[in-house]
Parts: structure tokens; sequence; C-alpha cells
């Protein structure tokens, strides 16, 4: 069932609605991760949908071509109850071919450019294991920046 190439492979149509309720009243540190971060394909080329339909579940976040989910987490998450939905959420996700990538609320509010390092990184990783997709060939891929950023996302794979 892994198939990147194929854009409607887990998408829900039953959450249209709702996801597109989300997309309006995004929180702020996702409106500043998506407005600075992965809009407009600022993060390496490549394109990410925000508040996406996958399985029964919203990501905040995804990338399709990475296989990447990047949630923002607010206080909530740290319930009891919203973070055991969450690990039952990531063990869905993940058996479906994602990795997960999680940053507090905070980190992406005060230390967006650790946020964005941390996402490069990822992506620098995913480049050097697979091959080069048709877009991105005969151009150079960047080293790890390697910046001591201080944050280090849950990476879920």
């Amino acid at each position: 069932m892994e198939n990147p190439n194929n854009n409607n492979l887990w998408y829900n149509k039953k959450l249209r609605r709702f996801a597109h309720q989300n997309r309006a009243d995004m929180t702020k540190a996702e409106a500043c991760l998506w407005k600075y971060v992965l809009g407009g394909r600022r993060l390496c080329g490549y394109q990410f949908r925000r508040q996406r339909p996958i399985l029964n579940y919203i990501a905040d976040f995804m990338c399709k071509e990475l296989m990447l989910i990047i949630e923002v987490d607010g206080m909530t998450h740290q319930w009891e109850e919203v973070a055991e939905n969450d690990k039952i959420r990531e063990e869905a996700l993940t058996a479906m071919g994602f990795t997960i990538m999680r940053f507090d609320d905070d980190d992406v509010l005060t230390a967006i450019n650790g946020v964005y390092y941390q996402i490069e990184d990822f992506i620098i990783e995913f480049e050097q294991k697979s091959t080069p997709n048709p877009r991105q060939r005969g151009t150079s891929t960047a080293t790890s920046s390697s910046k001591n950023t201080g944050i280090t996302p849950k990476l879920i794979r």
C-alpha cells in the first residue's frame, strides 16, 4: 500500500470539511510553521499540505514525497488521554510507512530556525538514502546542517 505517487491513497474524503475548518483556524504555531517554513515549497522544494486527512486522522502537515508528517503539539498533548490517542494515531500512520516529527508550540514560536534545521536534516538524510526524483536530478543536495538547535523533535519511524 506504500505508493507515494498516488495522491489519494490515504486521503479520507469524509474528513474534508473538518480539515478545511482546521486550515481556517490554525494555531499561531501552525500558522508560523506554514508561513515561514513549509508553505510554498520553501523547504528544499518539497510540497507540504496542511491539515491533510489521512486514514481516520488529520495530519497538521504532510509531504507525500517524503512520507513525512509534521505535528505541532500544544499543551493538550501532555494530557494522558490525548497522549494515548497520539500513540494510537502514530502507530497507524507509521504502519502506512510515514515518519512523524513532533514539535512543541513553544519550539515553533521561539526557535523556528531550529525547527527548520531539524526538518532539513531529515530531508537531507532522506535524499541520501533514496534515488533523486525527476525534479531534483542534476541538482546537488546540501550536506547536513548539523546545527546545534537545542530542539529535539520526537521522531517516529
